[in-house]
């Protein structure tokens, strides 16, 4: 049947959002939104085909925009507010405002009005009303270890990560940078700490309970069992939901450890690809040159995918949501501004595009010619 290749995909940058689009004659961008502006994460909603984009007005806060039409019109949407009263972790004497929208997660193929908000400092936030309004989670925000949650690279927490269990919507797992991954299996009545097996060398007890660093955490497609995270001290997977954690980290002395970026297969519980760097304190490339790791057997093994990758003088850098894949089609963006795709699963890779700012966020669209 040959490779299937996706056509459309969102990038949110340091100055707007562009929509590429490949046809016959290669990439190109359709339409760019929102210029200048920050836009820190945008999406498709699986469910109604609607796109969302979180956008940065420092000072201001952060902002929502919503459209039904594919991009050609947009229309802001109120951004979740914390209630009266609230202020942040871990001193709480600052009042909470939200200050950046870290991701837009969609609820269950079951729940067609819910979708859930991560935001800075630290609140969940969900709506059941199409994101028309949004109410905190109240009983993650209030979770007696968030006195243990603190900004990691940032002033206070954020919750990065939110992944939907889709055997059962009411499953719901998140991650805090930084404070750890939590579970919620009734709907975030109630929320469990899971980080056991976790490490954050950080810490004067670095197998603490709370105040790990999940840079992002996905959950198979094919198992949702099965979760993968790329942490502040490396990589890990777990298989029993996030019960239990085993360093998957190449041991082999190769790049994938520290990171930023996952991406999972969509049909193998056992395949999964991810953006090394050198560590926390050196944000570069490994030997300044830029590699994607690509591992086929639960992280046991990794493989360095370098063809069609500058190899020298790199400083480029992959963030947490600038990496994604759909079918045989992976595509990423760099902090230096360049955008990266493959069409055989990483094997080998092409530049499309030079001289972007700052990518935050590469999606895959729904298309109908994809």
């Amino acid at each position: 049947m040959g490779v299937r290749l996706q056509n459309k995909v969102l990038v949110g940058t340091r100055k707007g959002l562009l929509i590429l689009r490949r046809d016959a004659a290669g990439w190109t961008v359709e339409s760019a939104h929102f210029e200048a502006i920050p836009v820190v994460y945008a999406m498709q909603d699986p469910r109604d085909g609607s796109l969302w984009a979180s956008l940065d007005h420092g000072h201001w806060g952060g902002k929502l925009q919503r459209s039904r039409d594919g991009g050609a019109t947009w229309q802001e949407v109120e951004a979740p507010k914390y209630p009266e009263g609230a202020t942040c972790p871990p001193e709480f004497k600052t009042p909470a405002t939200t200050s950046y929208i870290w991701i837009i997660e969609p609820g269950g193929a079951d729940e067609p009005e819910r979708l859930y908000i991560g935001t800075e400092p630290g609140g969940l936030f969900r709506s059941d009303d199409g994101g028309d309004s949004f109410q905190l989670v109240a009983p993650l925000w209030n979770h007696h270890s968030n006195k243990h949650w603190f900004g990691g690279g940032r002033e206070y927490p954020g919750v990065c990560a939110i992944q939907i269990n889709p055997r059962d919507s009411r499953h719901i797992t998140v991650g805090i940078s930084v404070g750890g991954v939590y579970v919620s299996e009734d709907g975030g009545e109630s929320w469990e700490a899971r980080n056991r097996g976790l490490f954050a060398d950080y810490l004067p007890d670095k197998y603490a309970e709370f105040g790990h660093d999940p840079h992002i955490i996905l959950a198979s497609p094919s198992n949702p069992d099965v979760l993968w995270q790329q942490n502040h001290c490396g990589l890990f997977r777990s298989e029993d939901g996030g019960r239990h954690w085993q360093s998957i980290s190449d041991k082999s002395g190769g790049p994938a450890d520290f990171g930023f970026a996952l991406a999972l297969d969509e049909k193998d519980e056992r395949v999964a690809w991810m953006a090394p760097a050198v560590s926390a304190e050196y944000r570069v490339p490994v030997g300044r040159a830029l590699v994607i790791c690509r591992s086929e057997d639960g992280g046991q093994t990794w493989q360095d995918l370098r063809q069609g990758l500058p190899q020298q003088h790199c400083y480029d850098l992959v963030f947490r949501h600038a990496l994604d894949k759909r079918a045989d089609s992976l595509a990423f963006g760099t902090t230096a501004g360049n955008f990266y795709v493959s069409g055989d699963r990483g094997d080998s890779w092409r530049c499309i595009a030079n001289n972007l700012a700052v990518v935050y966020s590469v999606r895959f669209m729904r298309w109908a010619g994809a």
